[in-house]
């Protein structure tokens, strides 16, 4: 029998944590995941009820319904041949040399489902973020992250040996000779990737990534590729600058990408073409595509055909039904309770910072000019982003509707290059359970589908909803200052706004943070804490600030909030799968995230009398504050 002044998450949860079972075409189960298996039971149910009565007055839903519909129609899928696919892979194999490749890369880029070994991306410059820049990075990993490339690494072996195998099945079920051939090619491309690939904790760091060089430099170090000319033809036109995310490729991209190469990249570029085509046709070929998948994560079996139809509408028409579940689902009353937190939290954090010990007045002020300017957006967008009347279905295949709507999604990729950044559009769909921070906007998001319990519900007591949704909206206004959202001004604008002095004692406090987590243990292996700084900052500054939001109300109830909190961070998963996130996600394990955050709140420790014989205890010289 665990207690609170042991573990929080293991006393709060217990109920839950022995009774919840991981979904069989899950890695895990959470409070997250439990309000997304709920969402997916309802929009399954609406978008057939919307099959039968087609939402004529509403053009981008029809289109949404009419794929979906496609999706759903299994036999018309397991009677179609597999031309489309072929004639996309013959796309690859008619390029018999560098020479040819150098010569057709736009056509690839705009007309196949071939990527290419590098990426071109087009988003807000992070220094003048009304505008887009053209980034430029690697093509990723087969596997997780680097990581699993490391030879100590258990699963390095089982994992590549499985994708090679999984990849010749495919390859083979659309008759492409030498498959085995074909995956170890691709297998030994990716290879030479893995030194030049950013790790996870690079990643992590974001704001630091940001590396411009003008376009005349840019292009005239790539001897191997004309790089200017397709720059022009992506944007159309020749930007001052290209910004590049990996250095270390981008310093290697004559030795990687060569005449030498050129047969490894062939295969690599045939291998992501053939797996990306097997979620658009018969069964026994769904089924194998997610093999790879489900062996990463240890996930027991494949989505429902169900299931999957709805995940395959959602992959290109994620903001239709959002806006359509978010007008269904959402009520006002919900939006302007939401709305008023919002507005507790700031109120709460502009007295914070005004207050703040190690903070001079000058950039204290600044801070408190930042919050002010930053926009919540609470629910679902007011509009449509403009793309979504662009993707008509055809009288053609699944793949063939797919191979069209990718185009047109690449095609306005390049296209936004030469317009101003809306900064009112959203980056996630209303139906999905999340929320963010945006810097390059200073835009707060809360969609929909998080607004509900354990997270919030009107049925809620205060204390109960600030544990929840409230240290969920603190988290994401503390992004603006945590170590990445920091360097970013009011306006979104990579910028120095800080005091050198001030921004020397802040670092400090992310060194303590990150060593507060480092190596501590779990059951799938140490934290890493550099990788999880960012978000660990804004837990500790999202759970902080809704507390105080909490003890501001009548009903204050401290014991109900940090129950709340424990709540929404449970979490069952697949060893396989919490290992994976250790390597590569931002996010600390569920369980360190309710325990650790309020260990450092000394309500904490009078709320539930923690002594220092506790497990819980934390000396008080040693309880991190920050925000």
């Amino acid at each position: 029998m665990t207690r609170i002044q042991d573990d929080l998450f293991a006393t709060v949860n217990a109920e839950w944590l022995e009774n919840a079972e991981i979904p069989a075409d899950k890695p895990r189960i959470s409070a997250f995941d439990e309000l997304v298996l709920k969402n997916e039971k309802n929009l399954a149910k609406d978008l057939a009820d919307l099959s039968q009565n087609l939402p004529t007055d509403n053009p981008e839903l029809l289109e949404a319904i009419k794929f979906y519909n496609k999706a759903g129609d299994w036999q018309t899928r397991e009677k179609a041949d597999f031309s489309a696919v072929k004639n996309e892979l013959a796309k690859v194999e008619t390029l018999n040399t560098f020479e040819d490749f150098k010569n057709n890369l736009t056509q690839l880029v705009f007309h196949s489902q071939a990527p290419l070994p590098f990426s071109f991306s087009v988003e807000p410059d992070m220094k003048d973020a009304i505008h887009y820049s053209l980034g430029f990075s690697g093509p990723g990993l087969i596997l997780p992250d680097t990581t699993y490339y490391n030879d100590e690494h258990p699963r390095k072996k089982e994992l590549l040996d499985f994708w090679a195998k999984n990849t010749s099945e495919i390859l083979k079920t659309f008759d492409v000779e030498n498959a085995e051939e074909i995956a170890k090619s691709a297998l030994k491309f990716d290879a030479l990737l893995v030194p030049s690939a950013n790790t996870s904790e690079e990643w992590a760091k974001y704001a630091e990534l940001y590396h411009p060089i003008s376009t005349d430099s840019f292009v005239s170090k790539v001897k191997n590729l004309d790089l200017k000319s397709l720059i022009k033809d992506l944007v159309k036109t020749e930007p001052d600058k290209v910004i590049v995310y990996e250095d270390r490729f981008y310093e290697s991209f004559d030795s990687l990408i060569n005449e030498e190469n050129w047969s490894l990249i062939k295969a690599w570029m045939l291998t992501k073409i053939a797996r990306g085509a097997t979620s658009f046709f018969n069964e026994d070929l769904r089924i194998l595509g997610g093999a790879y998948g489900r062996f990463l994560s240890n996930v027991q079996e494949a989505r429902s055909q169900e299931k999957h139809q709805l995940d395959l509408t959602e992959s290109y028409f994620s903001q239709v039904i959002g806006l359509f579940y978010g007008k269904k689902y959402f009520g006002e009353a919900g939006k302007a309770d939401v709305k008023r937190m919002v507005t507790a939290m700031i109120k709460v954090y502009q007295a914070r910072l005004s207050k703040n010990e190690w903070l001079s007045q000058e950039t204290a002020e600044k801070a408190i000019e930042k919050l002010d300017a930053i926009t919540p957006f609470i629910g679902f967008p007011d509009k449509l982003p403009e793309i979504y009347s662009r993707l008509k279905t055809t009288s053609g295949s699944l793949y063939e509707d797919a191979l069209k709507f990718d185009e047109i999604l690449t095609a306005r990729t390049f296209e936004k290059f030469s317009e101003d950044v809306d900064k009112t559009s959203w980056h996630m769909p209303a139906h999905m359970v999340n929320a963010y921070y945006s810097p390059d906007s200073n835009t707060i998001v809360f969609p929909a589908a998080i607004l509900q319990a354990p997270f919030y519900s009107l049925e809620q007591s205060s204390s109960q909803n600030y544990g929840g949704i409230g240290t969920v909206i603190a988290h994401e206004i503390s992004h603006a200052f945590d170590n990445n959202g920091a360097q970013f001004d009011k306006e979104g604008n990579l910028n120095k706004w800080w005091l050198d002095e001030d921004y020397e004692a802040f670092e400090e406090k992310q060194k303590e943070m990150i060593a507060l987590f480092d190596g501590v243990e779990t059951e799938a292996g140490p934290a890493n804490g550099k990788l999880i700084v960012s978000e660990n900052i804004a837990d500790q500054g999202g759970i902080t600030a809704a507390l105080t939001a909490a003890k501001d109300e009548k009903d204050v109830d401290l014991k109900a909030f940090f129950s709340q909190w424990a709540k929404i961070w449970r979490m069952k998963a697949s060893k396989e799968f919490q290992q994976m996130l250790l390597s590569m996600d931002f996010h600390a394990p569920a369980k360190l995230r309710a325990n650790i955050p309020p260990t450092n709140l000394e309500e904490f420790y009078d709320t539930f009398d923690v002594k220092e014989t506790d497990k819980m205890y934390r000396a008080p010289e040693n309880r991190l504050k920050i925000w």
